[in-house]
């Protein structure tokens, strides 16, 4: 039996943790730079307001109910999805955390123990609110697939109350028969669209079809799809979450930026996440993509990109921001008013099948990375950084309505009075 544990509206869930005066109350979560609306609760729900609409075309609906307006606190979400999963991890054997709000769960030897599903959903969910504040939706299927599907009954179908369990012909198809296909995992809206032409209109009917025919017509994601929905497990962790081929950090500036030591501060960041993600993977990178661009809409628009090639493939920090030094002159452009940069691992390869250069000296310095991972992962994020990523702090987003980062700042930390 499988399980996908995932939280209501994690980001808004996340702020009403530590500000119990907003629970009761409508609350939405901006983008980076505060520019669109990114999570709704459901309380905000029922106001029609659309998510990933621009926060300017919202604002009036939001002042004109009470809304109550979060930037988003990347620090504390990073940290109450690292509680909320430790605790579900409790339940499981095997835990597999698919992104910060979702987690799979895979339970062997658990299954002899467990007499009632409901009731271990229900004890799951009760024991993540009790210890974080965090509402969660428990699904349980004979297949990761499957698992997705109940989640999504127990989250957005009336009559499950948070947890659904798929474990019968019975319950299988009477969740399949009330969802769309868009709503099925790995299918979408584009490729529902495709599939309504042919008749499927849920996930019942996607369940009926040939798996071998639907390889024909699609690809062989949607046939491993059709038959995890008729119980059948073709999944695996690999497959639930598979490397990235490519990893990005790109972001605008909360105001334009004119000075060489703010735009290169900027990149050098993004290098340090690009490389951090390069690490967690265990990847390598053969190529840096390097870019800074003016606004769309000035007179003058300006955007200059450079793909650095390195010597031998690598994912460390120093290696790659001394990359971007080396080519920053040729992306830098004086009087121009940059509003955008970032950069781009290209041509990933596994650290696993790194292969030595005879020729080449190595640069890179693994123990000196696993240091400074050690550091950060004990100590805080950003704890140990290079010098040249706070020379010029212009660059940050604007957060206007963020909130206080509880658990990661002293200052920040709550304040109980006692009468």
């Amino acid at each position: 039996m499988y399980a996908l544990v995932d939280a209501v509206s994690f980001y808004a869930s996340a702020e009403k943790v530590f500000d119990p005066a907003i629970r009761s109350k409508p609350v939405v979560v901006l983008t980076n730079n505060d520019g669109c609306v990114c999570a709704i609760c459901p309380i905000a729900r029922r106001l029609n307001i659309p998510k990933f609409g621009p926060y300017f075309k919202v604002k009036h609906l939001l002042e004109q109910n009470n809304v109550v307006i979060r930037s988003s606190n990347y620090e504390l979400y990073a940290d109450l999805s690292d509680k909320m999963m430790n605790i579900i991890g409790r339940f499981c054997d095997t835990q597999h955390i698919y992104s910060i709000d979702e987690s799979f769960l895979h339970f062997n030897g658990y299954t002899s123990l467990i007499k009632d599903w409901h009731e271990y959903g229900h004890t799951i969910r009760r024991t993540v609110w009790r210890e974080t504040k965090l509402p969660v939706g428990v699904g349980f299927g004979p297949t990761p697939t499957l698992a997705k599907a109940a989640n999504h009954a127990a989250k957005k179908l009336s009559g499950f109350n948070g947890v659904a369990v798929i474990n019968s012909e019975q319950t299988r198809q009477a969740i399949l028969q009330r969802m769309s296909c868009e709503d099925v995992w790995g299918i979408g809206r584009r490729l529902a669209k495709k599939l309504k032409i042919m008749n499927i209109h849920t996930a019942w009917d996607l369940a009926q079809q040939n798996p071998k025919a639907m390889r024909r017509a699609f690809s062989v994601v949607v046939e491993r799809t059709v038959s995890e929905l008729n119980g059948i497990t073709c999944l695996n962790w690999d497959d639930v979450r598979q490397d990235k081929r490519e990893i990005y950090s790109t972001r605008s500036f909360g105001e334009r930026i004119c000075e060489p030591t703010a735009l290169k501060t900027a990149l050098i960041n993004h290098v340090t996440t690009v490389a951090n993600k390069l690490r967690a993977q265990r990847s390598l990178t053969h190529q840096l993509y390097i870019f800074a661009a003016s606004g769309a809409h000035e007179n003058r628009y300006y955007k200059k990109s450079f793909v650095y090639k390195f010597p031998s493939p690598t994912n460390d920090t120093c290696v790659m921001a001394n990359a971007v030094s080396e080519v920053f002159d040729q992306i830098y452009q004086p009087a121009v008013r940059f509003y955008k940069c970032g950069l781009g691992a290209l041509e990933l390869t596994s650290q696993q099948f790194q292969q030595s250069d005879l020729f080449n000296q190595r640069t890179d310095n693994p123990q000196l990375m696993s240091c400074l991972d050690a550091i950060n992962t004990r100590y805080g994020k950003g704890m140990l950084s290079l010098a040249s990523s706070k020379l010029n702090d212009r660059w940050h987003m604007n957060r206007d309505f963020l909130s206080p980062q509880y658990t990661t700042r002293w200052r920040d930390i709550p304040k109980i009075y006692c009468e």
